[in-house]
């Protein structure tokens, strides 16, 4: 008996050091657990025949995190992140392939090392009224159709103070795989401002030897949102250059989102219309939210997307659908976030 408890002691005197180590600072498990069920056809045009509809349960970003900080003197602190996707429907997952990271934060701002969502990237997320998210996010046809929607891995940022509104971010992310030849490397930077009912942004960002074919492309884009009321009004515009290693004339690409959101009570009414020009494509969505709680809210969505003769812009999901030049897309869908 008195050899059990003497092992017990022991064993008590070995983990409670490593329990009080993992309790004495703030650290916080969060998490997302978002899926849409849709149907979905494509029409057909290009001379493509139709794509019959089909069923799918698409994950909308669900995610598992924790974070934490730790003071290191007044005014100094050290904070980590790290957070992996999960899908509910399958389990073909990246452990913390999402946004993960160490830094420091202090009346100066932060600095972060790891793999982020750019400044580019986040600086739509106020005036697309979805989020980043669902069939009817901005990457569908904006962001170069995700090529400009980018989580850089190997990155350094740095997010300044508010100062009166304004506040900046930058980002680089290091050459690793520098060659002989190239120096493939992402810069993003942006410069926001925030005051009550009114967002502004501009945001520019740059890909140095992205692939065997292009030498350089960047973009730049700017918008805003503005709430009045129960209404919510956000326009974006972006242009997008690309430097092939060989051949003609740099090729580019403007594109522009505008939204709607009307809010009663618990309900949100959602219209938004995405436009690219040079790749012949448009897109309009009817979005209905209802907000169960701050945590909690079913969504409904009926998109439509446009394509002329050479223009294959689908709509913004983890899955893929393999639509041809000309085909357009008819989709709706239905779903459940919760947060927590």
């Amino acid at each position: 008996m008195n050899k059990k408890l003497i092992a017990l002691a022991v064993f008590g005197a070995c983990v409670a050091p490593a329990a009080m180590a993992q309790t004495a600072g703030p650290v916080t498990l969060y998490g997302r657990v978002y899926e849409t069920v849709v149907s979905v056809e494509g029409k057909a045009g290009g001379g493509n025949p139709a794509i019959d509809r089909r069923t799918r349960i698409d994950d909308q970003a669900s995610l598992l995190g924790v974070r934490g900080t730790e003071e290191l003197a007044p005014g100094l602190s050290a904070f980590f992140q790290l957070e992996t996707a999960f899908k509910p429907d399958q389990n073909d997952t990246t452990f913390a392939a999402r946004n993960s990271g160490v830094g420091l934060q202090g009346g100066w701002g932060s600095f972060i090392i790891g793999r982020w969502d750019t400044p580019y990237k986040v600086s739509t997320y106020p005036v697309d009224a979805f989020g980043d998210l669902t069939m009817a996010g901005i990457s569908g046809l904006g962001h170069d159709q995700g090529n400009f929607d980018r989580r850089d891995q190997n990155m350094i940022q740095y997010w300044s103070p508010n100062f009166a509104g304004f506040a900046f971010k930058g980002m680089y992310q290091v050459n690793e795989a520098k060659t002989a030849t190239t120096n493939p490397h992402d810069t993003s930077a942006n410069v926001t401002y925030t005051a009550g009912p009114v967002y502004a942004f501009v945001a520019y960002e740059d890909h140095k030897d992205p692939s065997a074919t292009v030498k350089k492309e960047k973009a730049w884009s700017g918008g805003g949102a503005f709430t009045f009321g129960p209404i919510k009004i956000g326009a974006e515009y972006e242009e997008i250059k690309r430097n092939a290693v060989t051949g003609p004339d740099p090729t580019k690409r403007k594109e522009w989102l505008a939204s709607v959101v009307y809010t009663l009570a618990n309900n949100q009414f959602i219209y938004q219309h995405q436009d690219s020009k040079d790749v012949d494509c448009k897109s309009d969505t009817l979005g209905y939210k209802y907000n169960f709680s701050k945590r909690t809210f079913f969504i409904a969505e009926y998109m439509k997307t446009d394509n002329k003769e050479a223009g294959t812009c689908s709509f913004a999901t983890t899955a893929t659908f393999p639509v041809k030049p000309g085909q357009d897309v008819r989709a709706a869908a239905v779903g459940l976030q919760h947060v927590f």
